[in-house]
């Protein structure tokens, strides 16, 4: 779907004085030019129609009718960065904001959190004998990352990837008892999704941590759910992956308990190194 608005606003330092004159007007308020005859838009903008006409077609669009059902469809899809909503410049207050969304999200994902779920995927993935972890994008790439550090250190095989293809070519060759667990923060990633179900084709486990009811959960056998309301503040990093990240945390810690004595045993030769070639004492934490 060609993004009419994006299109505008990159491309408009390149248009002819009129084709400005019309971008200046859609772009300051779309709903009204979305209301507009091709003669009403060509007055305002003081052209002619036949130049509307021709700046339609130079974006792509068959007419000034295409024109408009594009625009309303970019319109929709990225309404809140049209025109979004104020938010704090001030240092503090942004730091405020971030602190307060981060301590919000985390309470809300805890009072909805599926304990049985994360029990039995603790269950089964202290169970695994080879532990492969999926994700992709910004956070969820970050994530499949994260339990992988998290997993390994209490002595668990694991090995995070974050290219569908090799997670595709992964799933087809992993040894059996193998156990899948996939990151993602929108539960829309269909590619995702079709690995898990390549991973469900060879009889391999899958846990996933997304959002309910979603593609990915529903490509899934074991699915802990993360629940959060997204910004209103477009330009504050979203503060889902603090929910996502005390869920990996909470899952690290059962699995640990799971494991036991194995687990402490790996953690503690780690320790050892840590602390004789880099720390010197016992303090702090167990790696960087």
């Amino acid at each position: 779907m060609l993004d009419i608005v994006g299109l505008l606003q990159s491309e408009k330092d390149g248009f002819t004085r009129s084709e400005r004159a019309l971008t200046e007007i859609v772009l300051s308020d779309v709903d009204s030019v979305l209301k507009m005859s091709i003669v009403d838009l060509a007055a305002q903008a003081e052209v002619s129609p036949p130049t509307v006409t021709r700046f339609c077609r130079r974006l792509g669009c068959d007419s000034y009718a295409d024109f408009k059902v594009r625009l309303a469809q970019s319109r929709f899809v990225g309404q809140r960065y049209l025109a979004p909503t104020a938010g704090p410049v001030d240092v503090r207050d942004i730091a405020q904001g971030v602190v307060n969304g981060i301590q919000a999200t985390i309470y809300q994902s805890f009072e909805k959190l599926d304990f049985s779920a994360m029990d039995r995927a603790a269950e089964t993935l202290a169970g695994a004998s080879y532990v492969l972890a999926f994700g992709s994008g910004g956070a969820s790439s970050m994530l499949a990352g994260e339990i992988e550090t998290r997993l390994f250190r209490l002595g668990v095989k694991v090995a995070s990837s974050l290219d569908h293809q090799l997670q595709l070519m992964r799933a087809a060759s992993a040894p059996a008892g193998t156990v899948v667990i996939a990151f993602s923060l929108s539960g829309n990633n269909a590619q995702l999704a079709k690995a898990l179900a390549v991973a469900g084709e060879y009889g391999l486990k899958r846990i996933a941590i997304t959002r309910g009811n979603s593609m990915v959960a529903e490509a899934a056998d074991i699915v802990i759910p993360v629940h959060w309301h997204e910004n209103t503040d477009i330009l504050r990093p979203t503060p889902g992956r603090y929910a996502f990240l005390a869920t990996v945390d909470i899952l690290s810690q059962t699995v640990a308990t799971r494991l036991g004595t194995p687990a402490i045993a790996s953690m503690r030769r780690i320790k050892h190194q840590l602390v004789v070639n880099r720390d010197g004492d016992d303090a702090q934490p167990l790696g960087d």
